[in-house]
């Protein structure tokens, strides 16, 4: 993964996080004591955190500083092919099932 994915990538957990939490930036940039503009400039990936300032953030979101750098659905960005692959998984196996209940409704 490149850099700029990894930094896209928490910009828009950082984003999904704080949302979650129903924050504005301006509010979590004072329970993490850091500037609103430190909070805007990561969210739109320009401009990389120190590791204090990513502490301090994840501190006042209440995580460990590495979920800010998950995989979620938003940034699953090279995760399409194995999100595909158990979608068709589940749906077989459902499909799989749905036609041995009817067999059986079928036969009785």
């Amino acid at each position: 993964m490149k850099a700029e994915q990894i930094q896209k990538r928490l910009g828009e957990n950082l984003r999904k996080l704080r949302r979650n939490r129903e924050l504005t930036q301006a509010e979590l940039a004072e329970k993490a004591q850091v500037s609103e503009d430190t909070i805007k400039s990561i969210e739109l990936a320009r401009s990389w955190p120190s590791g204090n300032t990513l502490a301090r953030i994840s501190e006042a979101l209440g995580i460990d500083v590495h979920q800010l750098f998950l995989p979620t659905a938003r940034t699953s960005s090279g995760n399409e092919d194995i999100e595909k692959e158990i979608e068709d998984f589940i749906a077989k196996k459902f499909s799989e099932y749905l036609h041995s209940v009817a067999e059986k409704i079928y036969s009785e």
